[in-house]
């Protein structure tokens, strides 16, 4: 297991984020570690992602930072400029691998089948993203790639949720869980901080 999946496995579940305004990372971030999910993966879904990485980076010095979403490039050398301790893509790029590799920060690619695991692993990857999760397959496909591949740590995203979190952490080979439903956009833009700090806490206390 990686130095960035043996973190991520302390807190199994990892909120991804997508904002509007870079400036509601500052209370979300403030809302997610005081109620035990110290950890946050912020996706270039939008122009505000690199920014939001470098506010909360500032504001929470010890909270492990991800990039998500990173397509490229250009935002992987971004995200790590801004703070990110690692980054999250939703399939596996070569040029994207290679490019973090090359500027020293860890790539958790995503992947949903032999081929991209295989490609994954000649890149030297063992620490890897199954996404999307529930639309591909869910728990029966993950079961299947661990078969051939029992090397493989896995982080589901995708139609993770609350209801299945606790089932998908069970599987050997599995060390964390990406969700959203707690930092919903829209609790986001509404500042519904202690809506979100509940959701925070029951999914942290749901994987105890």
């Amino acid at each position: 297991m990686s130095h960035i999946s043996q973190q991520l496995a302390q807190v199994k579940i990892i909120p991804v984020i997508a904002l509007d305004n870079a400036e509601d990372i500052i209370p979300l971030g403030k809302t997610l570690a005081e109620n035990g999910l110290p950890a946050a993966e912020i996706t270039f879904r939008s122009d505000a992602a690199v920014e939001a990485i470098r506010l909360l980076r500032q504001a929470q010095p010890d909270m492990l930072i991800g990039a998500g979403t990173v397509l490229n490039r250009e935002q992987a050398i971004a995200a790590k400029e801004a703070g990110a301790t690692f980054v999250v893509s939703p399939g596996f790029n070569i040029n994207t691998v290679k490019a973090c590799q090359e500027i020293g920060i860890e790539i958790i690619p995503g992947v949903n089948n032999p081929s991209t695991v295989e490609a994954a692993l000649e890149a030297g990857l063992t620490t890897l993203k199954f996404f999307p999760a529930e639309a591909s397959g869910g728990i029966n496909m993950l079961k299947s790639l661990l078969g051939p591949y029992g090397q493989i740590q896995f982080m589901p995203t995708g139609g993770i949720n609350v209801n299945n979190v606790k089932d998908y952490l069970a599987i050997d080979g599995v060390y964390a869980c990406g969700g959203t439903w707690m930092v919903d956009k829209k609790m986001i833009n509404e500042g519904r901080w202690e809506e979100i700090g509940r959701l925070a806490r029951e999914a942290a206390d749901l994987v105890k």
